[in-house]
């Protein structure tokens, strides 16, 4: 396999003129006080996600042989969206396998098309085995999501798009998988100014790159959690759910990125929620984790100009309004209060005005008689009300408990 060079970087930029859009980078005001945030806006990139670039790049390069065998590919969807565009462009035939898990919009969205969709039994590493296995069987030609070079020269022109748009950036954060964003981004980057410090974010729940950066060691992902349907991979982030990353992508990261760090899925949660009420930006949870890891201060990037990676928006609709939840309850927007009462009229006024004159919302009130271990006209009352902040519910926690409320 050939090695990279920033020649093929370059060229790699030419050949995306007018098939990968050179996505905006923009303010981020409102996410973070500590440093000067920006965001490369890749979720408005064609098909959602800056895979596009990579697959293009990879397709172009394969021979008049190779493109009459037709080509195959895995993915949780991104991947499987820029292989199927790219394929149309070039008129080659292409048989994508998806995990039967994947959300259901991007297996739409890849089967728009014209390609051959095959869902795979299991997670991701069941498509990679059954796309491989097809590659074999038929000659096609896989595609890889990660682990090749090609694709890694095309994820580059993120890097070299943000030295172009942002000159004076420090740090530029990204988005990993497996890994093949952040390798490109980081040999572009550190090609034209080694001074800029490269960091990479992973979810919590699919860490095998960060744990493998830290220890210099090769490590996977692997059966942590027995509630986890994918393979040890707990998170919503599916982008990011890999089990394992790439021999080149790992040696690449070890050489040109400057750390690996992880996220929580809530962490994840509150970042979507928060561009799409300050930036009017949708974002996938793994398009969301670069921001995260600023937002929750997991990188030195204090009094810093930063450029953090949206890599895509793809999210399913089906869960956004979980995600929006869970945002709200990580940032303490919206919240639940029980409250131990005796049971007699006026009590719910009592506690109703309480929170009302500290500026909260009451969403719902639901009432549960006490326990065997209460006086018998004991009760509970739950509360769920919106909040301002973190800060805000510790007001309003004082004032019931000084008013002589027991809170649970």
């Amino acid at each position: 396999m050939s090695e990279l060079t920033f020649d093929m970087v370059h060229s790699a930029a030419q050949l995306l003129r007018g098939i990968a859009l050179k996505t905006d980078i923009i303010l981020s005001p409102g996410l973070t006080s500590d440093c000067d945030l920006r965001l490369k806006t890749e979720n408005l990139q064609r098909t959602g996600a800056f895979k596009i670039r990579g697959a293009y790049y990879k397709i172009a390069n394969l021979s008049d042989e190779e493109r009459a065998k037709g080509v195959t590919a895995c993915s949780a969807g991104n991947h499987a969206q820029g292989v199927a565009l790219a394929s149309k462009q070039f008129g080659i035939n292409a048989t994508i396998f998806l995990p039967e898990a994947a959300p259901i919009s991007k297996i739409e969205a890849t089967r728009q098309y014209g390609v051959s969709i095959r869902l795979s039994k299991g997670t991701y590493e069941n498509a990679y085995a059954d796309a491989a296995a097809f590659s074999k069987e038929t000659g096609a030609v896989f595609i890889h999501p990660f682990d090749d070079i090609d694709i890694i020269a095309g994820q580059a022109t993120v890097g070299t798009e943000i030295i172009e748009q942002f000159h004076d950036v420090d740090a530029i954060v990204v988005p990993v998988g497996g890994g093949g964003l952040v390798s490109g981004i980081a040999f572009a980057v550190k090609s034209l100014n080694p001074k800029i410090k490269v960091y990479g974010v992973q979810s919590a729940g699919a860490d095998s790159m960060a744990r493998s950066f830290a220890a210099r060691s090769f490590q996977t992902k692997e059966h942590d959690d027995p509630k986890s349907g994918a393979e040890g991979k707990s998170t919503f982030a599916d982008g990011i759910a890999v089990k394992s990353f790439g021999m080149l992508t790992r040696d690449f990261c070890e050489k040109y990125v400057d750390d690996i760090v992880t996220v929580s899925d809530d962490e994840t949660a509150t970042a979507i929620l928060s561009m799409m009420e300050k930036q009017k930006l949708v974002s996938e949870g793994a398009g969301a984790v670069a921001v995260a890891a600023v937002m929750f201060n997991k990188l030195p990037l204090k009094g810093k100009k930063v450029c953090a990676v949206v890599s895509g928006g793809n999210i399913d609709v089906n869960i956004l309004s979980r995600v929006i939840d869970r945002g709200l309850l990580k940032s303490g927007r919206l919240t639940n209060l029980s409250i131990e009462l005796i049971d007699k009229p006026g009590q719910l006024m009592s506690v109703s005005t309480i929170i009302a004159s500290e500026g909260a919302n009451v969403i719902s009130v639901h009432y549960t008689p006490g326990g065997e271990n209460m006086d018998i006209n004991g009760c509970f009352l739950n509360i769920s009300m919106e909040t301002r902040n973190h800060e805000h519910l510790e007001h309003i926690r004082k004032a019931l408990t000084n008013e002589g409320f027991k809170l649970c």
